[in-house]
């Protein structure tokens, strides 16, 4: 099934779950996550921080299930884990950048502390962006000079000789936009590495990990595909009968019926100038996750809007 957009409310704990495809939003009641922030979202499941106070926790809004971490000293700038909590597997990987070294940081569901490690040389994210996703038995992620790093978590190394570097071909006016402006989307999709590129009103650029090269996939390849992207994760689904060749954003347009998209067999956004940044077009508070299941819709309140 498609992944649906849930929204986070400024106040109260009245959250929106929106189908994109139907257009239609319902609303959740979900007082465990107030005042709460979302840091990753991934098969169903948010990884969230309560009060910006390091309590770290696993949370599914559809079963209620809540799952600890153990407390960490201070924030991370990037996380993500590999597998739903309730598998044996999860393992939670948190960076942090500190001057010329990189702080990792790793744990999983039932562990009383971290294990951290400083790691001597830099990753910093590619752009706004670093978006650290899990294939296989690593972690990987971009850092600002298209260099595709993966960490192995038994091991624990990290490896910076995956893959050819693959620098966003984007130009584009730093002193008006300044880091705003560019992009980039890292995407798994059974065991298959994409990126992504974005930048104001450009066509979005979709390359594909081929044994260690990256290929650009031109719009005959797309075959049915459709990306959905949000600040915390990017989801990849095909054979949609009315969804297809499509980025979907988490950005809602301005009268708040559908999703941003770009479309690729039309080469054109939907709303081309109402947003000109990638921030804008995947706004905070706003992740994909996975549709709710039938028990669950039937008990969920929906609103016209």
């Amino acid at each position: 099934m498609h992944p649906w957009l849930m929204s986070f409310p400024k106040y109260g704990s009245l959250f929106e779950l929106r189908d994109p495809l139907k257009r239609k939003v319902y609303t959740l009641n979900l007082p465990e996550l107030s005042r709460s922030t979302v840091w990753y979202a991934k098969d169903g499941w948010l990884l969230m921080d309560q009060r910006g106070l390091g309590k770290m926790f696993f949370f599914n809004p559809y079963s209620r299930e809540l799952i600890t971490l153990p407390d960490c000293q201070k924030a991370f700038d990037e996380i993500a884990f590999s597998c739903p909590p309730t598998s044996d597997n999860c393992v939670v990987l948190g960076i942090r950048f500190i001057d010329e070294f990189v702080l990792i940081s790793t744990c999983h569901p039932g562990a009383t502390d971290w294990t951290n490690e400083d790691i001597p040389f830099r990753i910093r994210p590619f752009y706004n962006q670093t978006n650290i996703v899990y294939c296989k038995d690593r972690f990987y992620c971009f850092n600002a000079r298209g260099t595709l790093f993966s960490f192995h978590p038994s091991s624990r190394t990290w490896s910076y000789m995956c893959a050819d570097k693959l620098e966003c071909p984007y130009q584009y006016d730093r002193e008006k936009y300044g880091w705003s402006e560019k992009g980039v989307s890292l995407i798994e999709k059974e065991g298959e590495l994409f990126v992504m590129f974005t930048s104001s009103n450009e066509r979005p650029l979709l390359y594909k990990l081929v044994s260690v090269r990256w290929e650009e996939m031109n719009t005959t390849a797309h075959d049915g595909l459709n990306i959905f992207v949000s600040y915390y994760n990017s989801e990849l689904r095909t054979n949609f009968p009315r969804m297809k060749n499509n980025i979907y954003f988490s950005r809602f347009s301005q009268k708040r019926k559908r999703c941003v998209l770009y479309s690729f067999d039309g080469s054109r956004f939907s709303r081309p100038k109402e947003w000109q940044r990638w921030r804008e077009l995947c706004p905070r508070q706003i992740p994909w996750i996975n549709a709710p299941p039938k028990n669950v819709l039937d008990l969920l309140s929906e609103i016209d809007k």
